[in-house]
């Protein structure tokens, strides 16, 4: 398989704006940035609870990588986007307590994480994702 695909599903948010949810090519699959949005209503989650916004973004990526026949063992890469470095603290909590028993070939992603500004006020955090499937 190494023609570009776009990874489509109704279980994470529609695309707000011109790109993918995911694009795979070959046994690469690029998850886009994922907000704290719920798939069915589009509407932001958990606003000021940077824990709760975590963990719904994960889940956004981790229906995207299911999509594109993935798992948080094939995942080489996260990035996360905070709006505040105080949120660090918290968010790393949620983000272990989610990707710790997903990775379990013992293996953990790498990771990156940036302070910076998000397109919505209401966004605490995004994170996209880099996944090669066997």
């Amino acid at each position: 398989m190494s023609d570009k695909t776009a990874v489509l599903t109704t279980d994470a948010p529609a695309p707000a704006h011109v790109f993918s949810q995911g694009v795979r090519k070959g046994n690469l699959l690029q998850v886009s940035g994922q907000g704290p949005v719920d798939a069915v209503t589009n509407e932001y989650l958990h606003p000021g609870d940077v824990k709760a916004q975590t963990v719904k973004v994960l889940e956004n990526v981790e229906a995207i990588l299911k999509a594109g026949g993935a798992t948080f063992d094939d995942v080489v890469m996260l990035r996360v986007y905070l709006t505040t470095r105080d949120d660090f603290a918290a968010m790393n909590e949620a983000y272990g307590d989610f990707v710790l028993p997903r990775s379990t070939s013992g293996v953990l992603p790498s990771r990156t994480t940036v302070m910076c500004e998000l397109p919505r006020a209401e966004m605490l955090v995004e994170i996209d994702c880099l996944a090669i499937l066997s």
